[in-house]
């Protein structure tokens, strides 16, 4: 039995309406990091005056100086798009999309393994150096490194992990066009000739199967897939190379992977993406659980930074 969580149980925390700003360029970067780091600490003390000592902690963390938000909204659950790394001259880009439960009060876990990701790949950069075999696609001279930045996309409204709306595409559908509308803003920052990946977790592979139609990506992994809501790679209707990988130790395993109408209501999410009917590029992911997949040292890691350098044939198959 699934029990849906209502949101009415917890009051609404007050918070100021996002910074009206235009989509951003090179040249304006900062001034969204800027506004939305003002936004974060007056929702901080709205939070804070209303009693809720738990998201005000969580604005105030993010309005701190070193914090690069090109969205940040504290109303309700809360959306945040944050940036690691130098997005301006990136020409290597990682947009990290997140599963269930995912909220402003959450929202530190999904940072950690977007700051896990860009460590790693500031660490094969060094390694590689001039001579690695991405050495040579950057669009800042034959012989440069490659610049990177990864993205945090909390930019849709999570279902519970205990809902019956983590159950059915709805949810997917919604997060779908800003999504692919954020792919669209962010080529006009990084231009067409940056690799971006987009790296889709749990039900995050949902929202990624229902917006990669057309999608401006070069490579969509899916990893912890409870299923996409599509049943082969070609359904997907993207040109985008496809990835999947799920951990040995991960609970997912045990999601049907069925559709049935139940009261007018598509229930359950399609094909596996790790099964070879599927259609995917299947890698490995060690013996992670389902919270494992960008943690430090891990197989899966290491395999989705080598996907974002574009070294694919360094990424090791399952």
């Amino acid at each position: 039995m699934v029990v849906p969580v209502s949101a009415a149980a917890r009051p609404r925390i007050p918070a100021p309406a996002p910074a009206a700003l235009a989509p951003p360029t090179t040249a304006t970067l900062d001034k969204a990091y800027t506004a939305n780091r003002a936004n974060a600490a007056e929702a901080s003390r709205m939070a804070a005056a209303h009693g809720d000592r738990t998201r005000a902690a969580a604005d105030h963390a993010m309005a701190a100086p070193s914090r690069h938000f090109l969205t940040f909204d504290g109303r309700g659950q809360g959306l945040a798009v944050e940036v690691l790394g130098d997005l301006a001259h990136a020409d290597r880009v990682a947009v990290l999309v997140p599963g269930s439960d995912t909220t402003l009060e959450t929202y530190g876990r999904f940072r950690a393994g977007a700051g896990a990701l860009q460590d790693h790949l500031n660490r094969l950069d060094h390694r590689h150096g001039t001579h690695g075999t991405h050495g040579t696609h950057g669009t800042h001279g034959s012989t440069s490194r490659p610049h990177t930045a990864v993205i945090a996309w909390l930019g849709y409204e999570t279902p519970g992990t205990v809902s019956t709306t983590v159950l059915t595409t709805g949810r997917a559908e919604d997060a779908a066009p800003p999504l692919k509308r954020f792919i669209r803003e962010l080529r006009g920052v990084v231009g067409e000739k940056a690799h971006v990946s987009l790296l889709c977790h749990s039900y995050g592979t949902v929202v990624c199967g229902r917006a990669a139609r057309g999608l401006d990506v070069d490579d969509i992994a899916l990893v912890g897939s409870p299923g996409t809501g599509a049943d082969s790679v070609s359904a997907l209707r993207t040109s985008a190379r496809i990835w999947a990988a799920r951990g040995a130790d991960d609970w997912i395993v045990n999601v049907p992977h069925v559709h049935a109408d139940l009261f007018g209501t598509t229930v359950g999410l399609g094909a596996d993406p790790v099964s070879p009917a599927f259609g995917a590029h299947v890698f490995a992911a060690g013996t992670g659980g389902h919270s494992d997949y960008f943690k430090p040292g891990s197989v899966s890691l290491d395999n989705l930074a080598r996907i974002v350098l574009g070294d694919t044939s360094e990424v090791t198959r399952a």
